[in-house]
């Protein structure tokens, strides 16, 4: 298995700055904003001499308490978690208490440990390291992550002695499993989902809009099967976005429905299926991921509480009638168990081989059954259909005058194309392509004896002018 590096130290110091270098991404939320990271954030290390996990965690603070104290809980199982650990200090502000109590702590781990002196921008590396000495972790490595300065030293060093356990072969595939990405406005319940599918705490949740800031991108197996779980956080109405740190957490969930393969929809029961749910459920359907729904916190509706849930779907969100609707209580249990299932379906269907003269026989019984409209006096003529790429599944549909059929009829074979085949849990586009007339342009070009005749018709006229 691969060497685990955790980073810790108190908030804004740099941990998320590193992580991204060290990573070569942009995974981690990064501002100069302090207690940015909440959750645990895991990454494929590549600078250095070997691969190896590195993992992104909260600042670390004294007195902590609410949601801070669960960040705590999130850096403690870090720490259990990591085979060496990377103590970050920030060199601008030098030696705080909170450093202090903070290599005190690391300490008692017995974990190995490096002193990592940050922001050493400009600055002579020596000199601001000298006071870090002080806190009894050995010698200081003076870094300045943002421009990658002293990162590669730091990483020969750490590995040194690891190296020998990371091995190619061990290097995880980013794309390996079906991505799943949990979506859905503040306070629905996606970190409980998360948590509730993987069987432990793995992300924080707290009783309060906003808790989940950034994308977080868990792996793990179900029946033999990989997946990679994806908490996002909420998601409201753009007018009421004025926080920074929120419209970039926005930014990464857009991100994450556009890099996964399924979308779970999460609705909160409590508060109805409002306009906003209608909108987010607009912008997946444009992305063309496959899609659940889950409805959740389902339990502790009454039967006319339900009736209007349902009502509101059957209202609100018609044109996602492709996509499975379950209805779940994330905190108990009830109906999740049968979410991976319908993510795999969705899954299936959205990247399923379509053969050509199956499509092209549902074509022509569609088109035997409801003839295409006529333009201009003549009928709109489709001949043949093929798969034109998968996830979303596209049906290409050759013949004339395509670029003249009305949305309405591009809906009626939508949906016999989606029943014959049974896609249910993928939406389905349709490309419309017309072929060239051979004779386009020809109509009106004389034959080479027309135009000798039309050539002495000419000359006659002019000699009796």
């Amino acid at each position: 298995m691969l060497p685990v590096i955790t980073l810790v130290g108190r908030p804004n110091v740099g941990k998320s700055t590193l992580f991204n270098r060290l990573t070569r991404t942009r995974d981690a939320l990064v501002a100069d904003f302090p207690g940015l990271t909440r959750d645990r954030q895991y990454g494929l290390g590549r600078v250095g001499p070997a691969s190896y996990i590195v993992v992104d965690t909260g600042g670390i603070s004294p007195e902590a308490e609410g949601v801070e104290a669960l960040m705590q809980d999130q850096v403690r199982r870090a720490i259990e978690d990591g085979d060496h650990i990377l103590f970050l200090v920030d060199a601008t502000a030098g030696v705080t208490p909170d450093d202090q109590e903070v290599a005190e702590r690391l300490r008692r781990t017995g974990k190995p440990l490096t002193l990592v002196v940050n922001k050493t921008d400009h600055r002579d590396p020596v000199l601001v390291s000298a006071e870090f000495h002080s806190l009894g972790i050995g010698d200081p490595v003076a870094i300045a992550a943002v421009h990658g300065r002293g990162v590669d030293g730091l990483m020969r060093q750490v590995l040194a002695g690891l190296a020998a356990s990371a091995t190619p072969e061990a290097e995880p595939t980013p794309d390996q499993g079906i991505k799943i990405a949990i979506v859905g406005r503040p306070n629905a319940g996606k970190s409980t989902l998360v948590n509730r599918l993987l069987g432990e705490e793995r992300v924080l949740v707290f009783d309060a809009p906003g808790t989940t800031r950034d994308s977080i991108y868990i792996p793990f197996q179900r029946d033999g099967r990989d997946y990679t779980l994806i908490d996002t956080a909420g998601m409201r109405r753009r007018a009421r976005i004025e926080d920074a740190i929120e419209k970039f957490s926005v930014v990464k969930t857009l991100q994450a429905i556009d890099a996964c393969h399924v979308v779970v929809l999460v609705l909160d029961a409590h508060q109805g299926i409002g306009d906003h749910d209608a909108n987010l459920a607009a912008h997946i359907l444009e992305s063309g991921r496959a899609l659940v729904v889950a409805v959740n916190k389902w339990d502790g509706l009454d039967e006319r509480q339900r009736d209007q849930v349902k009502t509101g779907l059957q209202r609100r969100l018609a044109f996602l009638d492709f996509a499975t609707t379950r209805f779940i209580s994330a905190l108990h249990g009830s109906g999740v168990g049968l979410l991976l299932g319908e993510v795999d379906r969705a899954y299936a269907n959205a990247t399923r081989d379509l053969a050509t003269p199956q499509v092209t026989r549902i074509l022509e019984a569609a088109v035997r059954e409801h003839s295409p409209p006529m333009v201009h006096g003549r009928r709109i003529k489709l001949r043949y259909a093929h798969q034109g790429g998968r996830n979303p599944p596209i049906i290409v549909i050759h013949g004339n005058q395509t670029e003249a059929l009305p949305e309405s009829y591009r809906r009626y074979l939508i949906g016999r194309f989606r029943e014959a085949l049974r896609l249910q849990g993928t939406p389905l586009r349709l490309e419309l392509r017309s072929g060239t007339n051979p004779f386009e342009g020809r109509r009106n070009r004389l034959t080479p004896r027309q135009e000798r005749s039309r050539e002495r018709l000419r000359r006659f006229v002019k000699r009796k002018d």
